[in-house]
């Protein structure tokens, strides 16, 4: 067996193995949205109140977001409204954040997507402020090799219809998008897959910076680096790790899942 076979076999075979022995969680869409803005808090996306997190409701067109005037440090499943299209609260108690109308364009756009996450995270914040697009150069941030586009020019604080065209169409087909002069986004099947990608795009962010005071930033091979996409981009890596993230919250602040 060569090594292409074999690493192919391997990675069948340990996708089949998280399949079957990492637990599935069975939290509900406000709890998942508490633990993203807690995980993402937790890895330091805070900005005061800028940024959201989104995830679109059972019934079409509606979607689930923390309640405005809160920050990511302070969601709790409880404190997660359920609004509609024109941002009026179909459940839960408090104020829908008018940021939010951006992410509509996405949903309307994008069938397929099921969560959002938009955050001011300090790494991407900066590396937006320069005119780069994100590199992708290291294994941790492949499942982002090739899926981050780059909107060049900044549109405006994002609460109009002009700002949600503009951002969905930079974000194109891809699952995350760098915006330039404001920040990260990510839109996912799934919360875990938004909120993973949104850690790593952050994560690339700093790579990026830091590399850059040592030196220029090598290529990864094209072929390798779809590879590790392919597998750190698997759902169940995707789960395996939001899963830990989400533990590691419950750890510390078990008071969001109230």
């Amino acid at each position: 067996m060569d090594n292409a076979d074999a690493k192919k076999t391997y990675g069948e075979r340990f996708r089949a193995d998280m399949e079957r022995c990492l637990a599935a969680a069975d939290w509900g869409p406000q709890e998942r949205v508490a633990l993203a803005c807690r995980i993402l808090h937790r890895d330091g996306h805070d900005s005061a109140l800028a940024g959201q997190i989104t995830a679109r409701g059972e019934r079409p067109g509606t979607y689930w977001a923390l309640s405005f005037g809160l920050g990511l440090d302070e969601a709790r499943s409880s404190s997660v409204l359920l609004v509609d299209d024109a941002l009026n609260v179909l459940a839960g108690d408090g104020m829908p954040n008018p940021g939010n109308r951006f992410h509509l364009w996405i949903y309307r756009a994008r069938p397929e997507v099921n969560a959002i996450v938009h955050t001011h995270a300090p790494y991407a914040s900066a590396l937006s402020l320069v005119g780069e697009a994100l590199e992708v150069a290291h294994m941790d941030t492949c499942v982002l090799y090739e899926n981050c586009a780059h909107l060049a020019e900044w549109p405006g604080v994002p609460i109009g219809d002009e700002e949600g065209r503009i951002i969905s169409e930079a974000l194109g087909d891809k699952p995350a998008v760098l915006l330039a002069h404001h920040g990260l986004l990510t839109a996912a099947e799934s919360v875990e897959r938004a909120v993973v990608l949104a850690f790593y795009l952050e994560r690339a962010a700093r790579m990026q910076l830091r590399a850059r005071t040592v030196g220029a930033i090598r290529a990864v091979n094209t072929e390798l680096a779809r590879e590790a996409r392919d597998y750190r981009g698997s759902d169940q890596y995707i789960a395996a790790t939001f899963n830990y993230l989400a533990r590691c919250v419950v750890r510390e602040t078990p008071e969001c899942l109230t």
